[in-house]
């Protein structure tokens, strides 16, 4: 069975190559290498991947799962509220899914 970042890694290209903008976020903090400071990434259960559709520029954000994978409480909390705002958003596990939350290539 491919990892999610395997399938992540090929939706990327994919979206790519069909002309789409696409970007992998990261959620939650990190500790900058040279200190003790605390850098604030994406806000918790923000989508793996995000960008732009070709042709129409609509924004989407995609999060990312292997085909058992569950959405964690955090990811359900922001996806109930990415679904009530004017994107495209959708779980992917393949590169079909992810398409077909773009509606294709348009």
């Amino acid at each position: 069975m491919a990892t999610e970042q395997s399938t992540q890694d090929a939706v990327m290209v994919a979206l790519s190559e069909a002309g789409h903008r696409v970007y992998r976020s990261n959620a939650g903090t990190a500790r900058a290498i040279d200190s003790e400071r605390r850098i604030k990434l994406m806000p918790p259960g923000f989508p793996d991947l995000f960008g732009w559709r070709s042709g129409d520029g609509k924004f989407f954000a995609i999060e990312m799962k292997t085909p058992t994978g569950r959405l964690r409480p955090d990811q359900v909390k922001f996806k109930k509220f990415i679904e009530t705002q004017p994107i495209l958003y959708g779980v992917a596990r393949s590169v079909e899914d992810a398409m077909k939350i773009l509606g294709g290539n348009k």
